[in-house]
């Protein structure tokens, strides 16, 4: 079994805690959760949840928690994604791929990127 669902806000916070390291409560609280009118107390629970859900990482330095992420960033996004498949998409990407068939705004980089996806599964398609 996978690890248990996570939220938008909490996806949120564990990118912050990727992009800036090893932080307290208090520099996240002040980093992340002033500029979305978060209180500190809101955003202990938010970390402590993460840890409990074994996204976040605590060790004690000069008697001060700090935070890690428990996996890479990549982690954590493709386990919101595949989340987000299974229950809103119902197991099919197709949506998403209309929707990205869709988007006007796909770049070049994403477009390769995509592409590279799609030769990868065919690859492993003629594997099997």
């Amino acid at each position: 079994m996978g690890k248990p669902s996570i939220g938008d806000q909490e996806l949120a916070l564990l990118q912050y805690l990727a992009d800036h390291g090893n932080a307290s409560v208090g520099e996240v609280a002040g980093g992340f959760g002033e500029p979305r009118g978060l209180a500190r107390s809101t955003v202990l629970t938010m970390m402590e949840r993460l840890r409990s859900k074994s996204f976040l990482r605590r060790r004690q330095v000069d008697g001060v928690y700090r935070y890690s992420p428990a996996t890479g960033p990549g982690e954590v996004m493709r386990s919101a994604v595949g989340q987000f498949v299974e229950k809103t998409l119902s197991g099919s990407v197709s949506p998403f791929v209309a929707w990205m068939s869709e988007r006007a705004q796909v770049s070049d980089t994403e477009l390769a990127e995509l592409e590279a996806l799609v030769a990868q599964l065919q690859s492993r398609r003629k594997e099997s």
